[in-house]
């Protein structure tokens, strides 16, 4: 299993990114896949999930300004955050569990300062 998460950057408040997960290695298309982040000093959060039939879920703290999509001709996932705040900084990851495991990227950094 290879995640590979890119799109992160330094962002104004108000602003929006674009995460993008390249998944190899598995059946992508059977598989639920996550995107989580983590804060400085705070723990691994869930951010937002998409079943293989494209049902999707989210934290309280991002309903109505992220949103997870899945390319599965691509075997893509990704996360479109709008009106970032600087509390949603922290390393984002791309997630799926297989065979009892978790697997995860090596992340990519979202700042969100002015």
């Amino acid at each position: 299993v290879q995640l590979v998460e890119s799109g992160g950057g330094l962002v104004q408040p108000g602003g929006s990114l674009r995460l993008s997960c390249a998944a190899s290695g598995f059946p992508f298309s059977s598989y639920y896949m996550k995107w989580y982040r983590q804060a400085p000093g705070k723990e691994r959060e869930l951010v937002a999930g998409i079943s293989s039939a494209d049902t999707t879920t989210y934290a309280d703290s991002v309903k109505g300004r992220f949103t997870i999509s899945r390319d599965n001709d691509k075997n893509m996932v990704y996360l479109q955050m709008n009106r970032l705040k600087p509390e949603d900084t922290a390393v984002y990851y791309c997630g799926v569990l297989r065979t009892g495991r978790h697997y995860w990227g090596q992340g990519t950094q979202v700042t969100v300062s002015s």
